[in-house]
């Protein structure tokens, strides 16, 4: 093989070299800008609504979610009751929108004792519940995201929850540590959009 020939098929191979590692680093460069998938969801919502099936069950059906108020709450409905809606302290309606099995939380579950369930917002308890079985639809088991950069973005609304406990800004921090997560966590108050 004269030179000249020598020189081309180095020019192949070095072409075919650069070719591929054009492709491999556009390949890595597209991983960096990929929109943010939803893989695996789960949500809460009145009406018995637990799962992303139900939700649009009740949605093609056409249903309504509101209910009567949940009677495991200690509350007096009656002597909540009023029909004069400027009357302090009561309400003029007697049924609404609930998550009647909100008080059901697995304390033992996440390892957290049942003092610290009952003074966590129930926005941190159900958020919990919800992330485990979002991850769990997504096809992963949860522990396997222990330790790695999986971050929590959470949409909250304003919480009036009397535990005894704080709760907006901590439910992403709240997940993240449960599960052992290590990226981000950001609590963002969204309102009534969340």
């Amino acid at each position: 093989m004269g030179q000249e020939e020598k020189l081309r098929a180095y020019l192949k191979r070095a072409t075919a070299d650069l070719q591929e590692t054009r492709q491999r680093l556009r390949d890595v460069e597209s991983r960096g800008y990929e929109p943010i998938a939803i893989v695996g969801m789960s949500c809460r919502y009145p009406g018995g609504i637990s799962t992303p099936d139900d939700l649009w069950r009740l949605v093609a059906e056409g249903r309504d979610a509101i209910g009567d108020f949940p009677a495991d709450r200690g509350w007096d409905v009656d002597g909540l009751y009023h029909p004069d809606p400027e009357q302090p302290g009561k309400t003029y309606v007697r049924r609404g929108g609930f998550l009647y099995d909100a008080a059901e939380f697995d304390a033992a579950f996440f390892g957290i004792s049942p003092l610290e369930a009952g003074r966590m917002d129930p926005q941190q308890r159900i958020l919990l519940e919800a992330s485990w079985e979002a991850v769990e639809r997504a096809g992963l088991a949860p522990e396997s995201l222990r330790s790695t950069a999986t971050g929590v973005f959470a949409g909250l609304m304003y919480h009036d929850y009397d535990g005894g406990a704080p709760g907006g800004s901590l439910v992403s921090g709240q997940v993240a540590y449960n599960l052992g997560l290590e990226g981000p966590a950001v609590s963002v108050d969204t309102a009534c959009s969340s």
